[in-house]
């Protein structure tokens, strides 16, 4: 087991959720899965909760919820199925952007990427938590390894007043099937998707030296930014400032 706090950078726009620079906690898990990852990762939330706040339920952003309840376990697909019609394993690209349409959602890109991801974000606003989204179809979540038999990987994510406050995944270990992932998020790169992930050609040289089954998972100060009930800067000991004119 290993674990590392520190500052990191994302190359993304800010928002009140999301900050370009932030501080951020990743550990990785030997010889454990994602199921492991989820149960190590609730005993977590609540012990933070508890040490931090003093307490295990809270209300933000318009929602309540006790952390110390059941976290129950929501598919990515049925979820969108649920609340928007739309099956993303048959769909098209054209009945996923005219749904999005139909539902007044902005969006950027129109490959089934982006189209799935933004029907989620959609989706998510309605869940309080605490929550873990699951089954994640392989095309987000590159990094993962897959659930065996099915389309989709053993991701997971915490689901708290509409928002993920984390991502954790069963590590692929796998170096032609991370290599095959990697050249498909080329295409998408190659098409004009800027959130597509660059290939990292020297990790798969790493795992064809070998790593052994792993869950990893990280998060950010989002993480109470959400249970303080506040916006990520106010949170954050050196925010990104507006430069003096």
């Amino acid at each position: 087991k290993t674990f590392e706090i520190g500052k990191v950078f994302r190359n993304e726009g800010t928002s009140p959720e999301h900050a370009q620079e932030f501080t951020n906690m990743e550990f990785y898990w030997s010889f454990a899965n994602y199921e492991d990852g989820m149960k190590l990762v609730r005993e977590m939330y609540i012990k933070i909760a508890q040490e931090v706040f003093g307490k295990t339920e809270f209300t933000t952003r318009g929602f309540t919820f006790d952390l110390a309840k059941e976290w129950v376990k929501i598919d990515y697909a049925e979820e969108i199925k649920k609340q928007t019609g739309i099956d993303i394993h048959t769909a098209s690209e054209k009945d996923m952007m005219k749904k999005l349409q139909d539902l007044k959602v902005e969006y950027d890109g129109k490959n089934k990427e982006r189209l799935m991801d933004t029907l989620w974000k959609y989706c998510r606003k309605n869940i309080a938590g605490p929550a873990f989204l699951i089954n994640h179809p392989v095309i987000v979540a590159p990094l993962a390894k897959m659930v065996e038999g099915t389309s989709t990987v053993q991701m997971f994510q915490p689901i708290i007043a509409g928002s993920e406050v984390g991502r954790g995944y069963s590590e692929l270990n796998d170096p032609i099937d991370q290599k095959e992932r990697f050249d498909s998020q080329q295409k998408l790169i190659d098409s004009g998707d800027t959130e597509a992930m660059m290939a990292d050609h020297e990790f798969v040289e790493m795992l064809e030296h070998g790593m052994p089954p792993t869950c990893g998972f990280g998060f950010g100060e989002r993480l109470f930014a959400f249970l303080a009930d506040k916006p990520l800067r106010e949170l954050q000991m050196f925010p990104l400032m507006r430069p003096k004119k």
